[in-house]
């Protein structure tokens, strides 16, 4: 008789399973990795609808000030950039609620909640007259999308064991940040019909470059709703709760004890955080540097390719570890900041970079920004990669080997303080969409350009590298992983 034969199935109460244990290979083989494979296949189109409800004020706001909303420079900035600060200090909370709620109510009912904002910012774009703190507080509501984040890759780091949660991370993560570029490309496509027919609202009428066209400005909001009841039934109905994954907010509060939860902040700010914020800045940087250049025709594709090869990094680091890629990936990304540099316009006023065209090369800023793009993707799926196995590594090591009750007991701390690290970890890097694009800003404000901020960056990028190198992939390193 085979061995898969007396191995019982997962104890189930309704949609809660009350026994998981991904590291046993014969239990991974015979159900685990096809459960833990549909509860992944079903979050990742919630993070990406997450996303897009994220970014949506990136797209929605440039078109404001033509449809006759009477707001400020600085009022259009702000409905921007608070989706951002929003998004990021929910997660800090968010990272928190799977193993409080369990992953499929958390999932559900996190995903609904971005109806909200949804169907509320579809209504407030067709009249001109809606008050600023009103579009203020929905562009506050769309952190909501930011905030699932965290507690959607929380939740897919229980399903998976040690060697394969930078794959299952990386994908869950990268196809979901897929949808900062396709909200930042579909948008724009939307609104210039009226798809939702009667149910959808009237049209508006814009003056852009002397010429008047007709628009839908809210089907940048309501082409989402479907999307997302749907991705909650789905959720409700299909993801599975771990009981193995209950904790309270006391017993995943003792990360904030560990010093390896606040370096991996660090590292991962500078590869999310970066992500996230050249790509709210870059149709902006764009336009400043290279005022003849159309940005919205070239901004999605960076956060394209960092969207899309982010499981790329997971798998990497899977397979030669974490603390690896992540070192070597910092050292590009240093490199490829120097790379703007040198193809950026030297006529801004700013801190002058030495080399380069004087009138800057709009192909060569390009490319080194995608190369920058392709890095934050490495780095985000690397990263994510070691701050499980950092914690389950650290709860192990003190396990006598073949104490099976003591080895089970660890493998559920770790477990759950890792998954507590990658929410808050997320929550942290989420700052890099405010901070990066206000950086530009205060540098052009300031100096004239934008070469500041970006030797600020550069700077960051090289302190990235020593911590890596000397907690992580260094020989003799305090926790390789």
């Amino acid at each position: 008789m085979s061995n898969s034969s007396t191995i019982p199935s997962a104890p189930r109460k309704g949609r809660t399973l009350t026994l998981w244990t991904p590291e046993d290979k014969a239990f991974w083989e015979r159900e685990g990795e096809a459960i833990a494979k549909r509860n992944l296949w079903i979050s990742v189109p919630a993070l990406f609808l997450a996303f897009c409800i994220w970014q949506v004020w990136s797209v929605v706001a440039v078109n404001l000030p033509a449809m006759g909303f009477k707001y400020s420079t600085n009022q259009l900035f702000w409905l921007a950039a608070a989706p951002a600060l929003s998004g990021a200090t929910l997660r800090i909370f968010y990272s928190f609620m799977v193993p409080m709620f369990g992953g499929r109510r958390w999932t559900a009912l996190s995903t609904a909640s971005l109806l909200i904002p949804a169907i509320g910012i579809g209504y407030a774009v067709q009249d001109n007259t809606t008050s600023y703190p009103t579009m203020l507080m929905l562009a506050l509501l769309c952190g909501l999308g930011g905030g699932n984040f965290s507690s959607s890759m929380a939740n897919i780091s229980f399903f998976f064991p040690k060697e394969r949660k930078g794959s299952a991370l990386g994908v869950n993560a990268g196809l979901g940040n897929l949808g900062v570029s396709v909200v930042q490309f579909l948008s724009p496509l939307v609104i210039t019909a009226g798809i939702f027919g009667i149910f959808g609202g009237d049209a508006q009428t814009i003056v852009k470059a002397g010429q008047t066209q007709t628009v839908w400005a809210q089907n940048a909001a309501f082409i989402w709703v479907p999307w997302i009841a749907l991705a909650s039934i789905f959720a409700w109905f299909g993801m599975n709760d771990l009981a193995d994954a209950k904790a309270s907010v006391a017993a995943q509060a003792t990360i904030f004890k560990n010093k390896h939860n606040w370096i991996m902040c660090v590292l991962y700010l500078g590869t999310f955080g970066s992500f996230i914020g050249f790509a709210a800045g870059f149709p902006l940087l764009i336009k400043a540097m290279f005022p003849e250049v159309n940005p919205l025709a070239y901004a999605w594709m960076g956060p394209l390719v960092g969207a899309v090869v982010r499981p790329f990094g997971g798998w990497l680091a899977d397979k030669i570890g974490g603390g690896c890629v992540t070192f070597w990936n910092f050292i590009v990304m240093a490199l490829a900041v120097v790379g703007v540099l040198y193809f950026l316009p030297k006529s801004t006023g700013g801190y002058v970079f030495p080399f380069g065209p004087a009138d800057g090369n709009f192909t060569g800023f390009f490319l080194m920004f995608l190369v920058l793009f392709f890095t934050t993707g490495i780095g985000n799926g690397s990263t994510f990669r070691m701050i499980p196995v950092i914690f389950l590594n650290q709860k192990m090591s003190g396990v006598r080997k073949g104490d099976q009750a003591a080895e089970a007991h660890a493998i559920k701390e770790g477990n759950t303080e890792g998954a507590a690290a990658v929410g808050f970890a997320g929550a942290l890097g989420a700052y890099g969409g405010f901070f990066i694009p206000k950086s530009y800003g205060s540098s052009i404000a300031s100096t004239g350009g934008p070469e500041l901020a970006l030797w600020m960056f550069a700077v960051f990028y090289v302190m990235c590298i020593g911590i890596t190198w000397w907690y992580y992939s260094r020989k003799n390193a305090e926790m390789p992983c």
